[in-house]
């Protein structure tokens, strides 16, 4: 039980770490990333960048899973 909580306070902090880079680097876009502005519309895909996100996850939860 505690291995659970440990990697949800893991997981937690790599969320929130992620969270706070995206915000802090709005203008952070990917090639592959869809961004359309037209007048005052505006709409972003980021499908790279979730792609990227997804991949890192993928490796450090891996990583800490062994």
């Amino acid at each position: 039980m505690q291995e659970m909580g440990k990697m949800l306070v893991i997981a937690g902090v790599v969320l929130a770490v992620i969270g706070g880079l995206l915000w802090w680097g709005k203008g952070f876009r990917l090639p592959g990333d869809i961004f359309i502005e037209r007048g005052s519309f505006s709409f972003g895909f980021p499908i790279v960048t979730c792609i990227v996100i997804s991949i890192v996850l993928t490796v450090v939860l891996n990583f800490f899973r062994r």
